[in-house]
């Protein structure tokens, strides 16, 4: 080495940066590391948006198990799960409204930093039909949780909410402070009483905290076509009642209700991306273990902000396709209400939470793994 580099390295700046480098490098290897000490329990991690969400979660350096009875889920995910990130999540097969079999089944794992509950019945049609059987798993599920945070010691919890929560709303959009309506369905009821329990449970115990996480409408799926929403149940959800018809499963689409007081007579959904919704999460859970959350249990609205009609959504999916389907008007589905559609700015100002796709996105994912499920 010359001299002169040896006096060009001892009197510059040089040193220092790459010095600096360095400390840049290690700090980020000991957050990572740091990502992968939490260990989080995902209750329902085979469903549509608990699969997705676990993807999410494992590429943000998150360690994973899943807590899933598929009884309207599959093991498949798993699989799919593992193409996409490269890690095996192992899944606790229990059903949660049991909590003496999920207590036994869930100690050994260990301690947990937070859950993430999704495992819920959710649809509003099947719901009216068996709401006994709704408010027994989806109830009861909330209460198993609660269980597990007191006999495991974890300390933070996400929930799986729905937009469902405020009935038919008197003013639109919706935003947190919207009071609780009338339930219209037992699927709503069951979601409402969930979040007055947690609300409950949180600001009466120490040393816990909470986030209500707002659904409307998730729909789409994961880009590479490996995961997508695939119930065990004939789907009720619009868009994959769209692409099923589109792609042949179907006769057709049969629009429920064409004289609601909407711009075309057909509902208003706000629909949002699944990846969307699973980066919320990642967020929330984030805002949760750096102690941001000021308060013990705060719900937050996760939505595109602007609403869609069942028409509008056929004229999408067609756009974004080039695929036509068919349709019929048909009677109005009993629980159903015209319009709701939320304010999502809290997501964004606090969790720095931003949708990235629309809905011609959310069509042109669906109908990808639509095309990819058909052939499996």
């Amino acid at each position: 080495m010359s001299k002169n580099f040896v006096r060009f390295w001892e009197n510059s700046k040089l040193q220092n940066f790459i010095l600096s480098i360095r400390t840049i490098i290690s700090s980020r290897r000991v957050n990572e590391q740091a990502l992968k000490n939490h260990k989080l329990l995902v209750t329902g991690g085979l469903g549509f948006i608990g699969s997705h969400t676990i993807v999410d979660l494992l590429e943000a350096g998150y360690e994973v198990v899943s807590l899933d009875n598929e009884i309207n889920s599959s093991a498949d995910a798993l699989d799919g799960i593992e193409k996409i990130t490269g890690t095996r999540v192992e899944n606790i097969h229990v059903d949660l409204s049991d909590a003496k079999a999920t207590l036994n089944a869930v100690a050994p794992f260990g301690q947990f930093d937070a859950i993430i509950h999704f495992a819920a019945l959710k649809s509003v049609g099947e719901s009216v039909e068996q709401p006994t059987r709704y408010f027994q798993n989806n109830v009861g599920g909330t209460v198993t949780t609660l269980l597990l945070m007191d006999e495991l010691k974890i300390p933070h919890l996400i929930f799986s909410s729905s937009c469902t929560v405020y009935g038919s709303p008197d003013t639109l959009p919706v935003t947190e402070d919207s009071r609780f309506a009338k339930a219209e369905n037992p699927y709503g009821a069951s979601k409402q009483t969930s979040e007055i329990i947690y609300e409950q449970y949180f600001n009466s115990t120490p040393n816990k905290s909470g986030i209500s996480l707002r659904y409307f409408n998730p729909a789409g799926a994961h880009s590479s076509a490996i995961i997508g929403e695939s119930s065990r149940n004939v789907a009720t959800n619009l868009v994959p009642v769209i692409t099923e018809a589109a792609i042949g499963k179907r006769d057709e689409v049969i629009v429920l209700g064409s004289d609601y007081p909407t711009r075309d007579g057909s509902c208003i959904r706000d629909y949002i991306h699944v990846m969307d919704l699973a980066k919320a999460h990642t967020l929330a859970l984030q805002f949760l273990l750096d102690g941001k959350q000021e308060c013990a249990y705060k719900p937050f609205n996760l939505g595109l902000g602007e609403g869609t009609t069942v028409l509008e959504a056929l004229t999408a999916f067609e756009k974004s396709t080039e695929v036509k389907v068919n349709y019929k008007i048909g009677p109005r589905r009993s629980g159903d209400v015209a319009a709701i559609y939320a304010d999502p700015s809290l997501a964004k100002n606090i969790l720095n939470w931003q949708p990235r796709y629309g809905i011609e996105d959310i069509m042109q994912t669906a109908w990808a793994w639509e095309k990819i499920r058909t052939k499996m």
